[in-house]
């Protein structure tokens, strides 16, 4: 196996440092702008040492992770005399492997390697990392060798071009981060009640929980649920009013959610063509009071 250094100590390269040691990978060095941060990996990875620069890890090392931030990947792939025959790979989701144009110039490896997964903290990353899925870019045996890598964390792979990269990690925000977006939403409505955000959220995650399930043992578009999925302009028209008048601010979300909502409803099959069209009226109707949308028939 290649000796494997990180450049970057943050959450992401601790996570793979330690369950890449876990799997018997030699993980022998870190280099971090934060001392603490590369003494805690290395505290966490036995065998691996702190050097006190990005130069010193290139020369010590056959495999480089960069998992610095995004916008520090490309000063670091500038900045480092490689040599023929390593590798390096960064762990963007949104960037591509042209990134690393002098480590490739230089005769190096380049690869791209991303889990697909939520990095909250180091404890909970390192939890999450079996299963996930890895989106991979590289090539001939480097590429072989990311593949087997995935194999050992217990996770998937997936081959992306470089044009592929950046609409890959909006699907990931969208998924992820807004999500955390739409939960904020929802529990704003349950304070014009009363009920506190942690109260709200406590009782709104085992519906999310539930959701995630039936996405993932029903699959699209069969687990949707609701009063799109049934057709229900009667409850929307309710929905928008008692919003209109509580919770103005949301009413263009809830309009542009339910109408991105119609083609999967009309995907599972228990609404038509026409009754799609009847909804997408009532969720266009212009305006912030919905008045006029209690004239739409049902």
């Amino acid at each position: 196996m290649p000796q494997i250094g990180f450049i970057g100590a943050g959450t992401v390269g601790t996570a793979l440092a330690v369950r890449l040691r876990g799997k018997g990978y030699p993980v022998v060095a870190v280099f971090s702008r934060s001392l603490s941060s590369a003494e805690r990996l290395a505290g966490m990875a036995e065998g691996c040492r702190v050097l006190p620069s990005a130069q010193a890890l290139a020369d010590a090392c056959e495999l480089i992770f960069i998992t610095t931030p995004d916008d520090a990947i490309a000063q670091v792939g500038a900045h480092t005399n490689w040599h023929s025959g390593q590798s390096v790979v960064h762990c963007s989701g949104a960037d591509s492997t042209d990134i690393l144009a002098p480590a490739r110039q230089a005769g190096a490896h380049v690869g791209a390697f991303h889990p697909l997964q939520t990095f909250a903290s180091v404890a909970y990353a390192i939890e999450n990392i079996p299963g996930s899925t890895f989106a991979l870019e590289a090539e001939g045996p480097l590429l072989a060798e990311l593949k087997e890598m995935v194999t050992r964390l217990e996770g998937r792979w997936v081959e992306l071009k470089a044009g592929d990269k950046v609409l890959y990690h909006a699907a990931a925000v969208i998924a992820c981060n807004y999500m955390v977006t739409l939960t904020k939403l929802a529990t704003d409505l349950w304070q014009a009640f009363g009920i506190s955000t942690p109260e709200a959220t406590r009782a709104l995650l085992p519906l999310m929980q539930g959701t995630v399930n039936n996405l993932g043992n029903i699959g699209l578009p069969h687990c949707l649920t609701g009063p799109i999925a049934r057709g229900d302009l009667g409850t929307i028209r309710k929905h928008l009013t008692a919003l209109d008048e509580r919770a103005p601010d949301l009413v263009n979300a809830y309009r542009e959610l339910g109408l991105q909502t119609i083609p999967v409803a009309l995907a599972k099959g228990k609404i038509d063509a026409p009754r799609a069209e009847e909804l997408r009226a009532l969720l266009r109707q212009p305006g912030s009071r919905t008045s006029d949308a209690l004239n739409v028939k049902s």
